[in-house]
């Protein structure tokens, strides 16, 4: 069964002022007091500038919107999020954005046994308990899809 995720996370609060500006932005609720905004394709759509592919070398981060995500850090910080896997096999990559900067990452390798996705929760706060780590603490294993985090936040 294939896991796939393309999203912004951050503070609850902070995430759903900042996505107003966003049209077709779904809100979905994580634990901890984060949120989860799925990159669909309108809200892609929304917030690219057309400039074509990110040097932060993720493969949805829309045009431009690097610079969005730094404008939306200065309230804290923001995490942007891929992972793919099918059969086990697959991979991560994550950033954060605090202080209106790129704070940390990107990063697509495990580092000291944690998944890039988990560390990047650390720094937005999340923590995790016996036999969790960050990214089920938080429930982001509660969908398997963008699709189903939509739903999710209707």
């Amino acid at each position: 069964m294939a896991y796939v995720l393309q999203a912004v996370i951050a503070g609850a609060e902070l995430l759903r002022s900042s996505a107003r500006s966003v049209s077709d932005a779904h809100v979905a609720s994580l634990g901890q007091g984060l949120s989860l905004l799925p990159m669909t394709d309108e809200v892609f759509d929304a917030v690219t500038d057309g400039s074509g592919a990110s040097p932060l070398g993720f493969w949805r981060l829309p045009g431009g919107f690097d610079r969005t995500l730094a404008e939306w850090s200065a309230g804290g910080p923001v995490a942007y999020v891929e992972a793919e896997y099918f059969g086990g096999a697959g991979e991560q990559r994550a950033a954060v954005w605090a202080d209106g900067a790129l704070a940390w990452g990107p990063l697509d390798d495990r580092v000291m046994g944690l998944s890039p996705i988990s560390q990047a929760l650390r720094r937005l706060g999340a923590t995790s308990g016996p036999g969790q780590d960050e990214f089920t603490a938080v429930g982001l294993d509660r969908h398997r899809d963008n699709a189903g985090w939509v739903a999710a936040a209707s």
